[in-house]
């Protein structure tokens, strides 16, 4: 069964730097698990973060822009097609690490045959890994829009701010229909040590469940388009066993 993750939150807040930390420490984890990092933030920054420019997107696919690596086979039907099509534009990153970008995504009111046969493609995809890490636009309605795919856990980035703590808990608001019955919770990041009062008071005054604490790298500055971080992963260590995901027998 794929577990699926979700990250969440305001562009600038770290969402790569800690999709790429929880890609990390799961390949650490389960080397032989099978993981697929999915682009759903319209800025593509995931994939800029490995070096790559990917235009071949699950969007081209649905516009008809997308240019194919071979022939297209003949005989096919229109769900074939497009299923075909979307093994095309994955990319590997590892032995076990995959990457796709969706990039714009159709709304859910359009009765269009190929909203379906997108989803179903999607849909197919996803379940054919043990691991799916979301890199999300905002909340969760834009991924929705997508894949309609239950989440077994959806994390809100935050930083620790007034401005964010505030628009953190509208995501939460926005994202708790589509994680109905799965954990849905707060990390908040680039927290200054020395300065710990301001994230309990932030917590007090919005009511955020925060199933995390992240504190500031200042090494992100050194190596910025990378988003590696070893902070960032042993922070995450430190309250993976809060998630719902894969766990380490002991």
């Amino acid at each position: 069964m794929t577990v699926k993750l979700a990250i969440t939150g305001k562009s600038g807040s770290g969402k790569t730097t800690i999709v790429k930390a929880f890609m990390q420490i799961i390949k650490d984890m389960f080397p032989e698990k099978s993981i697929l990092l999915f682009d759903n933030d319209l800025t593509g920054e995931l994939g800029h973060s490995f070096g790559l420019d990917i235009r071949n997107t699950i969007y081209g696919i649905r516009s008809g822009k997308h240019e194919y690596k071979t022939g297209i086979p003949d005989d096919m039907t229109k769900q074939e097609f497009i299923e075909w099509a979307m093994e095309d534009i994955i990319v590997q990153l590892d032995e076990n690490v995959d990457i796709i970008v969706s990039w714009l995504v159709g709304s859910k009111d359009c009765r269009c045959p190929i909203t379906k046969q997108i989803n179903d493609a999607v849909y197919k995809v996803i379940n054919r890994y043990d691991i799916v890490i979301f890199d999300c636009e905002f909340d969760l309605k834009y991924l929705n829009q997508l894949v309609d795919i239950e989440i077994d856990s959806t994390l809100i980035i935050a930083r620790p701010t007034e401005e964010s703590a505030h628009l953190a808990k509208r995501i939460e608001e926005f994202s708790s229909k589509y994680a109905a019955g799965s954990q849905l919770g707060v990390i908040i990041n680039k927290v200054d040590n020395n300065n710990p009062a301001v994230v309990y008071d932030l917590l007090k005054k919005y009511d955020l469940d925060v199933l995390g604490v992240i504190p500031y790298d200042s090494e992100l500055k050194n190596n910025p388009m990378s988003k590696e971080s070893k902070v960032v992963q042993n922070a995450i260590k430190e309250f993976y066993f809060r998630l719902n995901l894969p766990q380490v027998k002991k």
